[in-house]
């Protein structure tokens, strides 16, 4: 529920970006786990329509970020990941970098270099997916290396997917602003300071237009 002291973090069309992708996702290592479990595939059974499903949904995680260049929000969301100023190095040396000391952007350093892992593991993945799941494209021993890649930079990105997880659940607030969109000023102070403020000033600036 809104409460009056909330800024508005994340619009309607990101947060599907974001939900799509992660559904996509977690079906992916979730089969990927089925695949290379031989008790759990032999309890399960259906081995080809695993396969199929890990397959169509790593194929299709680039759709929501493709569908979502349509939205200004996002856009200015991924530039926001994109640019690395100053401050996030200084954010990634800190020892106490959770302290408010730091005037954080929208994301921090973390979240941006989260973002880039991903999208980097995934681009990886997809292209060995696609050497090994269509057998004639190259030699046998580029699909041999290509196994080989695809099954430690699965086991990487899980690992970092884990870790993400396990930050937003810590951080109640941050989960609540990518569900609901919104969080409260006293978070985004403490937090992201620069963002707040940037949101202050545009929202006063916003009103100032709408008096005259």
């Amino acid at each position: 529920m809104s409460e009056p002291g909330d800024l508005a973090r994340f619009t309607w069309g990101v947060r599907v970006v974001h939900w799509a992708f992660a559904l996509l996702m977690f079906t992916c290592m979730v089969t990927a786990v089925i695949l290379y479990n031989g008790a759990i595939m032999l309890a399960l059974g259906h081995r080809h329509l695993v396969e199929t499903i890990h397959v169509w949904c790593g194929l299709a995680l680039p759709v929501p970020v493709v569908l979502g260049a349509v939205s200004a929000a996002f856009r200015s969301d991924v530039r926001r990941l994109n640019r690395f100023r100053p401050d996030d190095w200084k954010w990634l040396r800190s020892r106490t970098r959770r302290d408010g000391a730091i005037r954080v952007g929208k994301f921090n350093a973390g979240q941006k270099v989260n973002a880039w892992l991903v999208l980097g593991a995934t681009a990886v993945l997809l292209a060995t997916g696609t050497v090994m799941n269509w057998t004639g494209l190259v030699r046998l021993s580029w699909r041999s290396g290509a196994t080989f890649v695809h099954d430690w930079y699965a086991l990487a990105l899980g690992l970092l997917v884990v870790g993400h997880i396990w930050y937003a659940v810590r951080d109640r607030e941050a989960l609540r602003g990518m569900w609901s969109g919104r969080v409260s000023n006293e978070w985004a102070h403490d937090e992201h300071r620069a963002w707040a403020d940037e949101d202050r000033v545009s929202g006063a600036g916003q009103g100032a237009s709408r008096r005259r």
